[in-house]
């Protein structure tokens, strides 16, 4: 029987997404140790194609905590989004009804950014592992046992474990299920995703009801595009070829509409991205915390998920340096509700641009969202509304 090799550590976190990592950076900052593992190699974790638009406290924050610069030369700072249906756009500027903007930089880059700052500092990330199973997270001495890269089993002893693991690893099942509660909702709808080697045909965001489907034009770079079609739930990715995807494109978006063009391009990655809405209660049992999407996931529609994860984790760190260093554990049984006042916040807004801009066979339906466009569009305060939760909320509101 192989040896169990172990580790100890004051913070053990499950998963090396951006909250991990962030987590771990901000925690370093007030010179607590943690190490982190992970599943998935780090080359994998710095590829996938994520969210892509940072709220204004994400940004905000980032730069605070010396992340940054290359964020500030290279993000696409956004005043705001277009919403549009057939024969009619509309622009809504964030800056001018909130002062606040947003900025297009793609997940992939902070993941690099989060990576590069941790190995910079020597912190310890174990990727690669699997059979990662948490212990005795109810008391002051929980663990966490894995096998690492090359089949050795291992264990990591911690005073704290925080799972970033996401929807599928085993943070979230960790909390007894006597003591969780979870909200759900799938949609019967998804995204089909491309990536597109091609200029931007907008100069920000445009978001289109229109009766075939809903459809986003967004973009990472001067040079590169994102778009997304909406498509039933059961969608065959191959039933999409390159033309009909962007023949959809281009009757969604309104190609030819007042002179504007979409511009095609060669189409680098597609993909469908399932819609739905989960919360699970608490985010804390015992010394179990969870953070992101191991807590709640939200439709992209709203792009709230990766802004939700920073957000938690913004909470968490000066909760858990004021439990380890000061053992004033107030803040650390403080989280949960105080991270799930910004969670249900941001979920009702993913679902509110979700509803409003997605179309279904109730010709009811239809006329709702229409009405709704138009009074998000005509009035100040709905445009207010809008901005304001889109371009994101204070973290500690």
């Amino acid at each position: 029987m192989s040896k169990t090799d172990v580790m100890r550590t004051r913070v053990a976190i499950i998963g090396a997404g951006p909250a991990g990592l962030l987590l771990s950076h901000l925690l370093d900052a007030e010179g607590i140790e943690s190490v982190v593992l992970e599943t998935r190699t780090r080359e994998y974790v710095e590829a996938r194609i994520r969210a892509g638009i940072l709220e204004q406290s994400t940004v905000d924050l980032l730069t605070e905590v010396g992340l940054g610069a290359r964020l500030a030369a290279e993000g696409d700072r956004h005043r705001g989004i277009y919403l549009q249906w057939p024969h009619e756009r509309h622009h809504i500027d964030f800056v001018e009804l909130t002062g606040r903007a947003v900025t297009v930089y793609g997940q992939t880059e902070v993941q690099k950014d989060l990576g590069r700052a941790r190995e910079a500092a020597g912190q310890q990330i174990v990727y690669g592992v699997s059979e990662t199973a948490l212990h005795d997270v109810g008391t002051e001495r929980p663990f966490v046992t894995y096998t690492d890269n090359d089949g050795r089993p291992a264990r990591l002893d911690a005073e704290v474990v925080v799972g970033c693991d996401g929807s599928f690893g085993p943070s979230r099942a960790a909390v007894p299920e006597a003591a969780r509660q979870t909200w759900q909702r799938a949609y019967p709808y998804s995204w089909l995703g491309v990536l597109a080697e091609v200029a931007p045909s907008t100069d920000e965001l445009i978001y289109a009801w229109h009766p075939d489907g809903f459809a986003l034009h967004s973009m990472r770079s001067a040079s590169i595009s994102r778009f997304y079609l909406q498509v039933p739930a059961d969608t065959d990715i191959a039933a999409w070829s390159d033309q009909r995807i962007w023949d959809a494109l281009a009757a969604r978006l309104g190609h030819g509409q007042d002179g504007w063009r979409l511009n095609p391009g060669p189409l680098l990655e597609k993909s469908v991205l399932p819609m739905r809405s989960f919360v699970q209660q608490p985010m804390r049992s015992g010394r179990l915390f969870l953070a992101g999407d191991a807590a709640h996931i939200v439709p992209p529609t709203g792009a709230k998920g990766l802004n939700l994860a920073v957000a938690d984790v913004a909470l968490l760190a000066p909760a858990l340096a004021a439990l380890l260093l000061k053992g004033d554990p107030g803040p650390a049984e403080a989280y949960s509700a105080a991270a799930l006042r910004r969670v249900w916040r941001c979920t009702h807004f993913s679902w509110w641009m979700t509803t409003m801009l997605h179309t279904g066979e109730d010709p009811f339906d239809t006329q709702l969202q229409l009405s709704q466009l138009k009074w998000v569009t005509s009035s100040e305060a709905g445009a207010k509304g809008l901005a304001e939760n889109y371009a994101g909320l204070p973290i500690g509101f």
